[in-house]
């Protein structure tokens, strides 16, 4: 019994450039190292993986279907690790229609998407496909060729059925019809009842027993007749699915009643046997009447056939047992031995993951969060010393400590404000101050430009998807652009912002630097211009070395330890450094998701809780510090001499020192701008190229989408509405008659010659066959004068016919014949389109002197024209053919 199997086709798809997106998203996200090397030649692996998979033809073979099952799983690690997304990363796939095949006009239905899932489920089909194709391949004949047709048909069917669930969720849009659940969810049943059949063809191969046989047929034709109702419908399956469905229907019910009436006769139910081979034998018959294109069932045809006249015989001659109707009949029992294969990643035995060492896009974010909880909590504490400093210093300033202890002889410049001076001098002074407030204005313009021109991509972008969507309608089918770019100008957003903060932050840095540039200035002139800047005095002189001076000395030298152990803690916090991936890998593999909140505060605290103490135990012994010394100046300020000249002194001290203050907080403040101002421009580069990427993905999408949308505007019939005809030609006047279309030849039909029944070949052969028509008499020819026309008259009726006689004129055997009136009479060959306005058409007449023999119009003799005579012109009827044509009315124009 020869049997044919349904096998799926492969979708096809164009070139996609996996390396070049990914490599560039791998430099843009991981440091440069040894890591990022390897994730970038991961990236090209993955290339050169997908074109092997799709890229070229497959074999029908165990090592395409390998690599096809790598590449999907392939796809299932990379999902969770890479951001795939129309506004991120960005990649579109366009796959055809597997069963659509084109038409003239345009070529096959495709569809073009920017999704990984969409990708994941081509792929799947594919893997469907073949995994179909392979076990059409295999050699029922033998046991391991049965295994394996039936392993591959389970594995298609659950591949099928995977898609079908997961399809509409994958894409969130109506799918291509070759991938859309209720297609695939036929092709998996098809491919279930085909798994089924195998089971059935080694059941009979391995002669089981005949009721296990009967049940396992049976149940095949069920699922056979079950597909077949869901295929009825479906225009977009091959044409041959159909009818091979049927057949095997019809095939597995006869076998299942064949192999029933074997034991059915075992029970000596001898009319049943016959019952059930009549009907398997009518089911046989409709096989071979119909569908013998498809299936051939000679063998099962001739086996039954011989069953049932042995069981006739048999029952004529011994049994006499009623043959009850088949509707009466025990329905048979069905056996079940197929379920479809489910999909569990891996799917490949031999898959090794490429991105094996890059973690989790849910764990990127995760440790983003966590980055940023640590940044804050970082720059919390860094900040909280860093305006204790400050406020110490100004305190300091205010009460010209340390320099009113340290000024004993009234004239010389005090040993503190020549620290402040000699650092401010090596630090550049108000030279490197100038050239970074010069620089700020240039990279804030910079930054502003990348940022405009990102944005301005995106705007001309959008203003062309809206050009279009109001153009095509409800054909444009695709994400608007104000949509999807709604995270990118979130983004622009928080961006400009953030220029605009840094812009009056400036702002403050240079109205603080203008209030401070004399002083600043001051403290960077040598030690002599800056003495005599100072006024003379010595208003302590009396109380040097008293307890007071002593006191605050000591409260000076511990306040300074404070702040260099701020110094420390603040560098100790800094390099604090923790990994957190392995954390919340743990967390993930757990419990599939990450609690990112609860994680990240319960790790600061056990990391930087120690540190948060000691900088607030820092920050209360400075108030005490503070407390103390101010009171302690209060008792030295009542010591104190009080004169005019001591008291500018006094003041042009505070001044130098809290100058020095200032100047250590704009440097700081212009040097974290100006790092600042870079770093963002490095930012706002990977911003812009996040803009063009997915800017230039749009585009890629647009011109396919537009190329589709093109070829399915031509596949569209068109109807295009036939304005009415202006009054003028619709006018019809007795003067101008209506020109009537040329009349059609009609050819008779050829006489019917019974078809011989006998089963002998002589007795056919005897019968009479079909004779062909006889032909037509040949023209006379008339020659009463050098180049008289051909007549169809006899030479010896050539004489003119009496005046007066009732004789026809005389008839042309050509096929047409030259009109009486003014004009010319219409073809009688293949209709020419004739209507008001479009005489019809005539060929050029060719002159006489030509050739004397040659024939005019359908060969149609030239006739003589006599002298005076208009030419073409004839006092005689145009005649109709004769025989094989049919007579017909003529038309005047």
């Amino acid at each position: 019994m020869a049997t044919t199997f349904v096998s799926v086709p492969l979708k096809k798809t164009t070139e996609v450039d996996l390396a070049k997106p990914l490599s560039k998203f791998i430099l843009n996200t991981y440091p440069s190292g040894d890591t990022q090397a390897e994730y970038v030649k991961a990236a090209e692996e993955l290339n050169k993986l997908r074109k092997n998979a799709v890229g070229r033809p497959l074999d029908k073979h165990d090592s395409s279907l390998e690599i096809l099952l790598r590449y999907y799983d392939q796809l299932c690690t990379i999902e969770p690790k890479f951001p795939f997304a129309e506004n991120q990363l960005c990649l579109t796939f366009t796959w055809k229609d597997a069963f659509d095949k084109g038409s003239i006009f345009g070529g096959s239905v495709k569809l073009s998407l920017a999704s990984l899932g969409y990708e994941k489920s081509c792929i799947l089909f594919n893997i469907g496909a073949l995994a179909s194709q392979i076990a059409a391949e295999q050699n029922l004949e033998n046991d391991e060729g049965l295994k394996s047709a039936a392993k591959y048909y389970q594995l298609a069917s659950g591949v099928f059925q995977h898609i079908k669930d997961t399809v509409l969720t994958a894409l969130n849009r109506e799918p291509t019809m070759d991938i859309s659940p209720d297609t695939v969810g036929t092709l998996s049943q098809i491919m279930l009842a085909q798994a089924q059949e195998v089971f059935f063809l080694k059941a009979a191969a391995d002669k089981m027993k005949d009721a296990l046989i009967a049940k396992l047929a049976n149940q095949t034709a069920d699922y056979y007749g079950d597909v077949f109702k869901q295929c009825q419908y479906k225009e977009n399956l091959p044409k041959e699915v159909l009818p091979v469905l049927a057949a095997k229907h019809c095939m597995m019910q006869a076998n299942a009643e064949y192999h029933q009436s074997i034991l059915v006769k075992q029970q000596k139910k001898f009319g049943e046997e016959i019952a059930r081979l009549q009907h398997g034998s009518e089911l046989v018959k409709t096989v071979a009447s119909r569908y013998d294109e498809y299936i051939n069932v000679k063998d099962l045809s001739d086996k039954i056939s011989r069953a049932l006249t042995a069981a006739k015989k048999d029952n004529d001659f011994i049994y006499h047992d009623r043959v009850p109707d088949i509707k009466d009949l025990e329905p048979i029992g069905k056996a079940s031995l197929v379920k479809f294969t489910p999909v569990n990643v891996p799917m490949s035995q031999k898959f090794t993951d490429l991105f094996g060492k890059m973690i989790p896009l849910a764990v990127q974010q995760a440790l983003s969060i966590y980055n940023q909880r640590r940044a804050d909590l970082v720059n919390r504490l860094i900040t909280q010393m860093r305006e204790s400093t400050n406020f110490a210093n100004g305190v300091l300033a205010s009460l010209n400590l340390p320099a009113a202890i340290e000024d004993i002889s009234g004239d010389s410049v005090p040993q503190s404000v020549l620290e402040k001076s000699s650092s401010v001098i090596q630090q550049g002074g108000l030279q490197t101050i100038d050239q970074l407030i010069k620089d700020l204005p240039e990279l804030l313009q910079r930054n502003q430009e990348i940022l405009d021109e990102s944005l301005k991509i995106l705007d001309q972008e959008e203003v062309t998807d809206n050009e279009l969507k109001a153009k095509f309608k409800e054909r444009w089918q695709r994400t608007p652009s104000n949509e999807l770019y709604k995270p990118l100008r979130l983004e622009g957003s928080n961006f400009r912002s953030t220029l605009d903060r840094a812009v009056e932050a400036d702002k403050v840095v240079r109205e603080r630097y203008g209030n401070n540039s004399e002083v600043i200035g001051l403290l960077c002139k040598p030690e002599a211009e800056l003495n005599a800047a100072i006024p003379s005095g010595n208003p302590t002189k009396s109380l040097q070395g008293s307890e007071v001076i002593t006191l605050l000395k000591t409260l000076l030298a511990s306040l300074n330890e404070v702040k260099k152990e701020r110094e420390t803690l603040e560098n100790d916090i800094k390099s604090v450094e923790f990994d957190m991936s392995s954390t919340f890998l743990t967390a993930l593999a757990q419990d599939g998701a990450i609690n990112e909140e609860g994680i990240s505060v319960t790790e600061l605290d056990r990391i930087y809780g120690s540190y948060t103490e000691r900088v607030q135990k820092n920050l209360k012994k400075q108030e005490e510090l503070l407390a103390n010394i101010q009171s302690s100046h209060e008792e030295f300020s009542k010591s104190t001499q009080s004169n005019n000249v001591a008291n500018q002194r006094d003041e042009m001290l505070k001044k130098l020192a809290a100058a020095h203050d200032q100047f250590v907080e704009l440097l700081r403040n212009l040097r974290e701008g100006t790092k600042f101002y870079n770093m963002l421009t490095e930012i706002l580069l990977k911003f812009q190229s996040k803009c063009s990427d997915i800017v230039f993905a749009r585009k890629t999408e647009r011109d396919e989408l537009l190329k589709d949308l093109q070829q399915n505007m031509a596949r569209e019939p068109s109807a295009p509405h036939i304005p009415p005809a202006p009054a003028y030609q619709t006018a019809v006047t007795e003067t101008s008659p209506v020109p009537t279309p040329a009349p059609r030849t009609v050819f008779q039909s050829k006489p019917q010659i019974p078809e011989c029944t006998s089963s002998s070949p002589s007795v056919c052969e005897k019968q009479p066959k079909p004779q062909p028509p006889a032909r037509p008499p040949p023209p006379s020819i008339g020659s009463t004068f050098p180049g008289a026309p051909f007549s169809s008259a006899p030479a010896s009726s050539s004489a003119p016919a009496p005046t007066g006689s009732s004789a026809p004129p005389p008839v042309s055997a050509s096929p047409a014949s030259i009109g009486a009136t003014s004009g010319l009479s219409q073809a009688q060959g293949p209709p020419y389109p004739t209507y008001q306005g479009y005489p019809g058409y005539y060929p050029m007449p060719v002159p006489m002197a030509y050739n004397q023999f040659g024939y005019g119009q359908y060969n149609m003799p030239y006739l003589f024209q006599p002298p005076g005579q208009p030419p073409f012109q004839s006092s005689q009827q145009p005649q109709q053919p004769g025989y094989p044509y049919p007579q017909q009315h003529y038309y005047q124009q």
